[in-house]
């Protein structure tokens, strides 16, 4: 790996509780990945936003309040819109199985529930930058 992997996580929506975003963020971090963590109460706006002005790889949404079918196309869209659909749109939380299905099928990528290790989430990014276009 040239340079290190830029993660943003972000907590969009209402939920306020945001330890297990904090942990994945920590994780990440140990695994030598540069993270931007940007706090709760996040809209999709403002997390693209911050995803293209940080030229960020990735962006992992912790979602606990059941938007995740709002959300996350949301964030794709407008990550398209300002031409970085280049950027992988993965996460978390409490997201049923056909949900995850669904979300995957309209562009996001790995889903992951309550209880996955954080080693899989990581195992999951590094092999997805290794895989992507080395033009990017």
């Amino acid at each position: 790996m040239s340079r290190p992997i830029r993660v943003l996580v972000a907590k969009p929506g209402l939920d306020g509780h945001d330890r297990g975003a904090k942990v994945v963020a920590a994780a990440l971090r140990d695994a030598g990945m540069e993270v931007i963590y940007t706090g709760l109460h996040q809209t999709p706006e403002m997390i693209a936003s911050a995803a293209v002005q940080e030229d960020v790889d990735v962006v992992g949404l912790s979602i606990l309040s059941g938007a995740h079918m709002t959300l996350f196309p949301r964030v794709k869209a407008l990550l398209d819109e300002q031409g970085r659909g280049d950027i992988l749109l993965t996460g978390g939380g409490i997201i049923p199985k056909e949900d995850m299905e669904t979300l995957r099928a309209q562009g996001a990528g790995e889903l992951f529930g309550p209880g996955t290790s954080t080693q899989d989430l990581i195992d999951y990014i590094r092999r997805w930058f290794a895989q992507r276009p080395q033009d990017v």
